[in-house]
């Protein structure tokens, strides 16, 4: 609440030029902790009466207010004064992000919509999209000044959760099958959780919403392949009415995808554009708070192929450090044994052709096995299943290529022990230790390549 004892309002040239039907004022505020944030308000340019007011809250990452101003002006046309502003990066990031925190922010500006002299603080609330719909519960339990809350895209299943669906949806929309979907959708969202680098992962907003009293007016779009619609509004309304709230409002609207826009791939691009009637329904309700209360009301909830994946435990085997550790016992193996031939080239010395073709080709694929697999989940992580490359026999062609180097690797580890076995007498004592290393790291690799469906059809 300290945050809320600091809210400074400094006009500035806009980034962007103004509509001529409205105004902007570029404005920086305090957030928790002290923290400037810097954000831009917009309103209709003839303001002869107190209009309603939301401060809008950004979704996942740390796009900035750009994000959302398209929505803003429309709204703004709408007679809506809106805030839209960048969120903070002291305290969120990929790998560190507090919904506590960010409700705090969102109240901050809310008290700046509030000191200003066209906003009616009786229809002053939150416009929450996607992750900011975390936020935005938890900012309405703790102050009276929130009188709404308008969510898009809302999630009511935790982080994780809701982030393996999503995988789910994008991998079967890709035509992807065989092994890598429960690779993304359990053993990549367990991993990175048990690894500690899924922030707020467990989060379950539902307590949250239990103690929500202001008017809600909740929407997902039809085509919302990200936020679980139908089981996410359930979750919600279950909530509310628990908490004895019966003053909301929850829609579906048809042609539009996850944060309200639309879509030419059902649900499954990123346009940038609004539908034609965009914020009139928004403004309707809103203004509409002023004269009478909304009474419960639900669309019928679209249909939902699967549920969102259940959280089970990590077993002892898929404990992070256990994970790391063969990686790291690959990465000597495998990367080692070049090395290593290498300089024992430099001095004369090789093993028998027998021995050194088969092992040559196990520390070769075994390597770009091992690390390619690393990097191609990662990189699919990081860009949320949307970009896995083409798409052959229902694999990614680089994960297909992968499975090939991992039945390789199994092969080439027969064929190196094999060898190993008929020369031994020909070999040193180092050339055995060598050779030892390589291929109990070609062991240790089947059960590895097993757990991350590297061997699995």
């Amino acid at each position: 609440m300290a945050a809320f004892a600091a809210v400074l309002v400094v006009p500035a040239a806009s980034a962007h030029a103004a509509p001529q039907d409205l105004t902007t004022t570029e404005v920086s505020f305090s957030g928790s902790g002290g923290v400037v944030l810097h954000g831009t308000v917009l309103a209709p340019a003839s303001t002869p009466h107190r209009r309603p007011a939301m401060v809008m809250i950004e979704g996942a990452g740390n796009r900035g207010r750009q994000e959302l101003r398209s929505a803003a002006e429309t709204f703004a046309r709408q007679g809506i004064v809106t805030l839209i502003y960048d969120k903070r990066t002291v305290g969120y990031s990929l790998l560190h992000r507090d919904y506590s925190l960010l409700a705090d922010d969102a109240l901050a500006g809310l008290q700046l919509l509030r000191s200003r002299a066209d906003v009616d603080p009786a229809r002053l609330g939150m416009w929450a999209l996607s992750e900011g719909a975390y936020a935005a519960p938890l900012a309405a339990n703790r102050s009276t000044d929130v009188k709404f809350l308008i969510t898009v895209g809302a999630v009511g299943t935790t982080p994780a959760a809701q982030t393996a669906w999503g995988y789910g949806q994008f991998l079967r929309h890709a035509g992807v099958s065989g092994s890598f979907p429960h690779t993304m959708q359990s053993t990549a969202v367990r991993m990175t959780i048990g690894a500690g680098l899924f922030p707020e992962a467990n989060f379950d907003p539902a307590p949250a919403w239990e103690h929500v009293r202001q008017p809600l007016l909740a929407q997902w779009g039809e085509l919302d392949q990200e936020a679980l619609p139908r089981e996410s509004s359930q979750i919600i309304q279950q909530a509310l009415e628990r908490g004895g709230n019966t003053q909301y409002t929850i829609r579906f609207i048809p042609g539009v995808r996850h944060n309200l826009h639309l879509t030419a791939k059902g649900g499954f691009d990123r346009l940038d554009r609004l539908p034609r009637n965009y914020g009139e329904y928004e403004a309707s309700w809103m203004n509409g708070l002023g004269r009478t209360l909304p009474k419960a009301s639900a669309d019928p909830a679209p249909a939902q192929d699967l549920p969102a994946p259940a959280p089970t435990p990590l077993a002892w085997y898929e404990s992070p450090w256990l994970q790391l550790s063969a990686l790291l016992v690959f990465l000597v193996a495998f990367a080692g044994y070049p090395l290593t031939a290498a300089a024992r080239r430099v001095r004369g010395r090789r093993n028998p052709p027998l021995v050194r073709r088969p092992a040559r080709w196990l520390a070769a694929a075994g390597l770009a096995t091992t690390m390619g697999s690393f990097m191609y989940i990662l990189f699919v992580m990081a860009t949320a299943a949307n970009v896995l490359g083409p798409v052959v026999i229902g694999r990614p062609m680089p994960w297909l290529v992968l499975q090939f180097l991992a039945v390789a690797t199994v092969v080439a580890t027969a064929a190196t022990a094999l060898s190993w076995r008929r020369h031994h007498r020909d070999l040193s004592r180092a050339d055995q230790i060598r050779l030892g290393l390589l291929v109990a790291a070609g062991l240790l690799f089947l059960p590895w390549a097993t757990y991350w469906g590297l061997l699995i059809p």
